[in-house]
């Protein structure tokens, strides 16, 4: 189908759909059940980026600039970026490792319940079979479908299969290659680097200024129907139930695509009788039409709607590198506790290596995560929040990009879900003496009398004074614990 063709399918759907390209038709679509009582989910970002793995995910574009290590490291390690440019490294990324049955197998173990391949990141390499782009991986590098493997493998496994797409900042990205003789200028290889617009509101830091401005430049009308059309073409060949945006999408000059993609998707969703959303950040959408997500941050208090986290185990980079630093365990359940509490969900992304293998601290991590979750799972899937999220000192810092270091918990800090008649309430750091809670102190005509606590992870029942000073939980011996451990606090 030629693109001018998708564009009148993209309208002819919209048109007989029950959502129409405006937010007011879109406002008030309904967040997925699964993906709400889910609450974990796994990114994925690999691509050709694993291959010189130096740096992190954005070697694409940083190899050209000069301003960055990355520039140098490329020009000794490979030559200069006119003989050697970024398309060179597509026959090193063989993944010939890669296993679609062995890392669904994984997430599954994780505890994860829904999986977010990236299928196309900034570099414009698609992960998935197209028709619309050349530089595939079906074409050309593991020559397989990686999205398409992935989506029948997570479904064999009980995961729901999603997908996201960078696609819009590709219109810019590779711009520090125009600057110099570099193969970014070859005409030959146009499709792949893009545009590559290289006026002075995209180039170098004032990119980041110019596209967290809603109103600055924008991308042209062809760009964005070309968008719009490989968009909906993912959408229509592997039915993800959710659709990852990330930033420029907030762009002024997105919005009439972005409406039409939104009405295309949910009219798609509709017909196959599925539920879905689409994750985006800033202001890219209003509120009620998806499903906001913070980007390595977190929110200080509860959302009244749910609301997404997506951080990395990776310290240091998305992509794999050969020296990223990875999170310890601990500081991802305290992260995961925490985001759940407030009433969001968390994905959780890893970096495999070029041959399409897991790193093993991220395996060790996701193992982890599964072990500790099958112990106390239940105060996480399928909760909501409680009337407040927590007790203690130690909150996040609101915003982007927060997640550097794991926060300093204490004893005295605690979190609160809510399920079935019952309150779960986590102690983030245990010191192995009795658990003193004080927001759930006895108050005549404002609490509820409680008919048992127990551990989640042993089921023992615990016992406890009820005062009007605290609720106190008499240590036992598993209180001594390097992990959260989670009281249920079930009501009389």
């Amino acid at each position: 189908m030629t693109k001018e063709a998708y564009l009148q399918q993209i309208d002819q759907i919209i048109e007989a759909g029950p959502y129409k390209a405006d937010w007011a038709s879109l406002v008030g679509h309904k967040t997925p059940d699964w993906y709400y009582q889910g609450k974990l989910g796994i990114f994925i970002h690999w691509g050709i980026y694993s291959v010189p793995g130096f740096g992190n995910e954005w070697y694409s574009r940083n190899m050209y600039d000069k301003e960055h290590r990355e520039f140098e490291h490329h020009v000794k390690t490979y030559g200069d970026q006119k003989t050697f440019g970024y398309k060179d490294f597509i026959p090193l990324f063989t993944g010939e490792r890669f296993s679609a049955d062995d890392w669904a197998a994984l997430f599954k173990e994780s505890g994860a319940r829904y999986v977010v391949p990236v299928c196309e990141h900034h570099d414009g390499f698609a992960m998935y079979d197209t028709a619309f782009n050349r530089w595939n991986a079906k074409a050309m590098g593991p020559r397989r479908d990686v999205a398409g493997e992935l989506k029948r493998a997570c479904e064999e496994n009980g995961l729901v299969f999603c997908a996201s797409t960078h696609r819009a900042e590709h219109y810019f990205f590779m711009n520090p290659g125009r600057a110099f003789d570099s193969d970014v200028n070859d005409e030959r290889y146009a499709d792949f680097y893009g545009p590559a617009v290289a006026t002075p509101a995209f180039v170098g830091n004032t990119m980041f200024a110019t596209t967290e401005n809603v109103y600055a430049e924008g991308a042209t009308k062809e760009w964005l129907e070309d968008w719009t059309v490989r968009t909906c073409e993912l959408i229509d060949n592997y039915r993800p139930k959710l659709l990852y945006f990330d930033w420029w999408i907030q762009n002024n000059t997105f919005k009439p695509y972005l409406k039409k993609i939104c009405a295309y998707y949910y009219n798609r969703a509709a017909q196959w009788g599925e539920e879905v959303t689409i994750n985006y950040k800033h202001d890219a959408f209003p509120p009620g039409v998806a499903t906001f997500d913070v980007e390595r941050g977190a929110l200080t208090g509860i959302s009244p709607v749910p609301w997404q986290t997506d951080t990395a185990i990776g310290k240091d980079s998305w992509g794999y590198t050969c020296d990223n630093r990875f999170k310890p365990v601990r500081q991802i359940i305290t992260d995961l506790i925490d985001i759940v509490s407030k009433n969001g969900m968390l994905l959780l992304n890893i970096g495999p290596k070029p041959d399409g293998t897991i790193t093993d601290g991220e395996t060790l991590v996701l193992k982890t995560l599964g072990a500790w979750l099958k112990m106390n799972g239940e105060g996480i899937y399928g909760t909501t929040f409680w009337k407040q999220f927590g007790e203690g000192d130690v909150n996040n810092e609101a915003g982007f990009f927060r997640d550097g270091e794991e926060k300093p918990f204490t004893a005295q800090d605690y979190r609160f879900t809510y399920k079935g008649g019952a309150v779960y309430c986590f102690q983030m750091r245990p010191d192995g003496k009795d658990a003193v809670i004080r927001s759930l102190c006895r108050r005549p005509g404002k609490d509820y009398p409680i008919a048992r606590i127990t551990l989640l992870e042993t089921g023992e029942e615990l016992a406890f004074d009820f005062s009007e000073d605290a609720l106190t939980i008499r240590a036992v011996d598993a209180f001594q614990s390097e992990m959260p451990i989670c009281f249920k606090i079930e009501l009389a």
